[in-house]
């Protein structure tokens, strides 16, 4: 086995991992994918003798392109006014595919991932580091260029935000499915009545219709939602039940295209979130064959 060959397969062993960091950083598996390939690269530039700690210097490797990315996409403001909902990890409604078990380890749902959007890029990147891969602030510092009490609280920052905001959701998919349906059983009865007694009274909605488009972004009150669900309803679209970030959701085509994606958050058998992701472009990007298996 010649060097080259050797640093791969080291390499490999931190794959899932620096996948996962990448995920949460920029909530697109394209783009994680991209900063990982690119994470390879500068380490088969580098000198890996010298490298003492070769899973510590990778994650900080990733972390530092991400935030570039991040600091990148802000500065473009290629973004929608008022809601962007992240790249979502789809698998058969059966079961969890194997390679995207990482990336949503630890209930990374979407709408944990639509709260992680909110955050700066400084604080998201020192959240995600210190809460979700336990690294020290004495490490996250130099990656945000900050001390290590200032990488603290950049930290403390994103986690009231999501504290506050991420509902923490009903782990049975069974319960997950039976409000889901039916939501989507009295949304295609026309039953205005039904969906507000399974939607949360303070349940919102969001939606991801992309850069160009105009009309909704966000709702809430289940008065509200029931009323854009029956608009929606209207719509000749076919649905599939899938695993949107491991939880109940739905695929929506329409003549045979992928027309959105929902993905639902239930807690106590009533629907508190949903996060619809219709934007045309992304859609197109996305990989759905798995659906086809």
């Amino acid at each position: 086995m010649d060097d080259t060959e050797w640093l791969a397969r080291q390499f490999e062993e931190h794959r899932s991992r620096l996948r996962a960091v990448a995920y949460r950083m920029l909530g697109s598996i394209s783009e994680a994918d991209d900063a990982v390939q690119e994470a390879w690269l500068r380490l088969s530039r580098s000198d890996a003798d010298a490298i003492d700690n070769l899973g510590g210097w990778l994650t900080t490797v990733v972390a530092r392109i991400s935030l570039n990315t991040l600091r990148s996409r802000s500065s473009r403001r290629e973004q929608p006014i008022g809601v962007r909902v992240p790249e979502p990890v789809i698998d058969r409604a059966d079961g969890t595919d194997p390679e995207h078990e990482a990336l949503i380890a630890d209930s990374i749902g979407l709408a944990l991932l639509v709260v992680l959007e909110t955050l700066t890029p400084a604080e998201r990147l020192a959240f995600v580091l210190h809460d979700m891969f336990a690294m020290p602030f004495d490490e996250i510092a130099p990656i945000v260029g900050r001390s290590p009490e200032a990488a603290r609280q950049l930290a403390s920052r994103g986690r009231r935000r999501v504290q506050r905001s991420d509902p923490i959701p009903d782990a049975d998919l069974e319960i997950q499915w039976a409000a889901v349906d039916a939501f989507l059983a009295a949304a295609r009865q026309g039953d205005f009545d039904a969906l507000v007694a399974v939607l949360d009274p303070e349940v919102v909605l969001r939606a991801d219709q992309g850069v160009t488009a105009s009309g909704l972004r966000e709702v809430r009150g289940a008065e509200i939602v029931a009323g854009q669900a029956l608009i929606w309803s209207r719509v000749a679209l076919a649905t599939q039940r899938v695993l949107v970030n491991g939880a109940a959701g739905l695929v929506a085509t329409r003549d045979g295209r992928p027309f959105s994606i929902g993905a639902f958050t239930v807690k106590g058998g009533r629907i508190v979130e949903i996060d619809i992701l219709a934007d045309p472009e992304r859609l197109r990007r996305l990989d759905l064959t798995i659906l086809d298996r």
